[in-house]
């Protein structure tokens, strides 16, 4: 799937857990920020404690999540997204990425995804559910 034009990444997001509630109007803004990316099998696409600056959605392939020690956590595949909860809160990354296979992938900036959030508020409140079904509750210290 290399090299999408923009009606194929917008309804390729359409799919994804994340964006499958927006409008195709929507995903096609978004869409239009993303880059395409090619890997290699066991090339990385971030190394654990860097510097966040991209989200990534699989359109093709696997990627291995490794921990500190190297070991192999989880596996990703189609439709599934990684690298956001770094790039949100600006803590450098928790973990590795790594293809597992050829692998292509949609890569969002953050630049790009805070004028998304400028100019689409409501991209900024599908992130935010999807983050609040997926946070479990924490305790509160009194005080």
């Amino acid at each position: 799937m290399p090299n999408l034009n923009l009606i194929e990444k917008a309804f390729f997001l359409k799919t994804t857990h994340l964006f499958e509630n927006l409008d195709l109007d929507l995903l096609l803004s978004v869409g239009d920020r993303m880059e395409s990316m090619s890997f290699r099998p066991q090339e990385s696409i971030f190394q654990i404690h860097q510097e966040a600056n991209q989200l990534y959605f699989i359109l093709s392939g696997q990627i291995d999540v490794l921990d500190e020690s190297g070991k192999l956590t989880c596996q990703l595949r189609l439709g599934d997204y990684f690298g956001d909860e770094s790039l949100l809160n600006r803590k450098r990354r928790g973990y590795s990425a790594v293809s597992g296979t050829s692998t292509e992938l949609l890569a969002l900036s953050r630049s790009n995804l805070l004028k998304i959030f400028t100019e689409y508020p409501t991209v900024a409140l599908v992130l935010l559910e999807a983050y609040a079904l997926n946070t479990p509750f924490r305790t509160r210290s009194p005080g």
